[in-house]
């Protein structure tokens, strides 16, 4: 089974490059969902969140905008969120993988906003990235709700910068030409990937 790792910087269109994908007819697993169903109500992360930001847990699971405020403005507490949600996330990635493993899938997609910076490249076979112009990425991060230029750069500053992601990728697929233009770069890098596949005896 090939893995292969599908990222990008905010707003560069990875969502729509995973939707894509699973068109495609390839299993996704949403790294950024996997977050949200921890931290959501009867969220499996609540217990130990709740000690870590008193207050900021109730019926509807983590108040995810006041401890995002209280992550930005402390190193500390951003720390110690990632140390608790990110090897439960990797526990879901890994039942995700064994599941495919079983069905004998040829391809899955592991869709991580930060697979480079944490070492998420490592467990891949192969890299997606999805770039587009610097000022369409901040564009169409400033149209989404509650999202600021100070709040957009703070996330930026969290980020490897795009020209480091592109020139660490396998693979890089334009998504601001268009989403035809985006669906065909896929469904090429998936055609390349599938006959390496057949001509790899262990694949």
């Amino acid at each position: 089974m090939m893995v292969i790792g599908l990222t990008g910087s905010i707003a560069m269109g990875k969502s729509t490059a995973a939707a894509m994908l699973r068109r495609l007819g390839l299993a996704v697993f949403d790294a950024d969902a996997s977050v949200h169903s921890l931290m959501g109500p009867k969220g499996a992360a609540l217990p130990s969140l709740a000690q870590l930001f008193p207050g900021a847990v109730g019926p509807r699971g983590l108040d995810r905008q006041a401890v995002g405020a209280q992550v930005f403005a402390s190193p500390e507490k951003k720390a110690a969120l990632e140390a608790l949600l990110h090897p439960m996330v990797r526990r879901l990635q890994k039942g995700f993988l064994d599941g495919q493993r079983r069905q004998r899938a040829p391809f899955v997609v592991l869709d991580i906003p930060l697979l480079f910076e944490t070492g998420g490249h490592r467990r891949c076979d192969h890299v997606l990235v999805v770039s587009a112009p610097a000022f369409l990425q901040r564009r169409r991060a400033l149209a989404r709700p509650g999202m600021t230029s100070q709040k957009f750069d703070d996330i930026l500053s969290n980020q490897m910068p795009d020209y480091k992601k592109r020139r660490y990728a396998d693979t890089v697929i334009p998504t601001g030409l268009g989403k035809a233009v985006t669906y065909r770069a896929l469904k090429k890098a998936l055609f390349t990937l599938q006959r390496a596949k057949k001509k790899d005896p262990n694949g």
